[in-house]
């Protein structure tokens, strides 16, 4: 159990380290290369009504994430490519998750997909069958469209099976334990 709590504790310091550490940082965070790339976000960010301030909050989160999983790449303003499917930020002063490249896209779980919302307001869309870490925190939702009988498995810090569920359904669940997903 105290592996379970440090490695949290790390990633919590982690993340709030990035969100501290202030717009001067995390303009080159993601992508020094990619200057084109930053002035997108920030475009992104105005366009959907975000203060400076609150468009650099975002970014922060953004970054965070970017360190928890070094093989994501980020691809608006708010949402991310991840080892398996997607993940969605809230947007600082929204209530709803959405990704800012696409602003009249619907929240809903697609066919074949496993869809979660964990505590912070996040949205994660598994589509690829596989073993992926997962950084979810808190209590939240679950949504497992995939292909019917299938069994979206949810793992400890071991790798020990935590839950499974068979789709099709959806429920609540507390994602702060749960370190990998196998969506099917």
């Amino acid at each position: 159990m105290k592996r379970v709590s440090f490695r949290r504790s790390v990633g919590l310091m982690a993340a709030v380290a990035a969100l501290v550490a202030g717009p001067a940082l995390s303009a080159h965070a993601v992508n020094p290369t990619a200057p084109n790339q930053q002035q997108t976000y920030a475009a992104q960010a105005r366009a959907a009504g975000l203060t400076d301030q609150q468009a650099g909050q975002l970014q922060r989160q953004m970054d965070a994430m970017l360190a928890q999983e070094p093989r994501a790449h980020q691809t608006s303003a708010n949402a991310l490519d991840i080892p398996g499917g997607t993940a969605t930020l809230p947007v600082p002063g929204q209530t709803e998750t959405r990704n800012l490249a696409s602003p009249n896209a619907a929240l809903a779980c697609a066919n074949g997909h496993l869809c979660i919302k964990d505590g912070t307001g996040a949205v994660y869309d598994y589509y690829y069958c596989g073993y992926y870490d997962f950084n979810g925190v808190g209590d939240g939702t679950f949504n497992n469209n995939q292909t019917s009988g299938t069994r979206a498995r949810f793992y400890n810090s071991d790798g020990s099976e935590r839950w499974s569920h068979v789709a099709k359904g959806s429920g609540t669940a507390s994602w702060t334990p749960v370190f990998h997903i196998r969506p099917c």
